[in-house]
């Protein structure tokens, strides 16, 4: 007796990964820089407090302003110099 030929299932290799490179979602997980739409909600909430307020003029905004960016600009400095140095 023989028995009839049944077709093996074979399952086709996963596609090659190009460059070995691979997607890290875990670093970022919003698309863009997290610590720039903080600073920019900073800056909102820091304007609409020196308009709705008497004591507080454009200029105190203006130092407000000044010192953020400083420090936003000095912050993201040190955080790519310190991934230079991981390299």
């Amino acid at each position: 007796m023989s028995t009839p030929d049944q077709p093996t299932q074979q399952h086709a290799p996963p596609p090659p990964r190009s460059g070995g490179m691979t997607i890290d979602v875990a670093r970022l997980p919003i698309p863009g820089n997290a610590e720039f739409a903080l600073y920019l909600l900073a800056l909102i909430v820091a304007w609409i407090v020196a308009w709705t307020t008497d004591s507080l003029t454009a200029n105190s905004w203006y130092q407000f302003f000044l010192f953020t960016t400083v420090a936003y600009i000095l912050s993201r400095g040190i955080a790519k110099a310190s991934r230079v140095l991981e390299q």
